[in-house]
């Protein structure tokens, strides 16, 4: 590893202490990788993909001494509740939409059975029959 490696390693490390200590100098204070990376003074993506490991530990650390869940995660498990309900919302129309398809099919099939049987019987006097080929 280089030397500017090591340094933003080092930068980040004392960062993720002071954060986590409710002493930021140079952010909001949240306990987010935003702020840890604005924190340490380095690149957001360069704390996501190079130094991924104390993203990690950034968070087990959050959760083992603040006795709390990253926001990250209550954003994502809030995120999975309302994904959730909207399936389970999306199921249910199908279900009735189906139903629906189903009982329109029957209908249908009934009036043809109706229509097919009924012809040698008389009409009553408010129907007009349609018979298109005259029969």
């Amino acid at each position: 590893m280089n030397q500017q490696h090591e340094d933003e390693r080092s930068r980040i490390r004392t960062a993720m202490d002071r954060l986590l200590a409710g002493q930021p100098t140079c952010s909001n204070g949240s306990l987010t990788v935003v702020a840890l990376a604005a924190e340490a003074g380095v690149h957001r993506m360069a704390l996501q993909k190079r130094h991924a490991d104390f993203k990690e530990e950034f968070y087990a650390r959050v959760r083992t001494e603040t006795h709390q869940t990253p926001e990250v995660e209550r954003r994502l498990r809030k995120e999975v509740v309302r994904l959730k309900e909207a399936l389970k919302e999306s199921r249910a129309a199908e279900t009735e939409s189906r139903h629906r398809a189903e009982q329109v099919v029957l209908a249908a099939v009934v009036l043809v059975l109706r229509n097919s049987a009924g012809r040698d019987q008389p009409v009553p006097g408010n129907v007009i029959p349609f018979h298109p080929d005259g029969a």
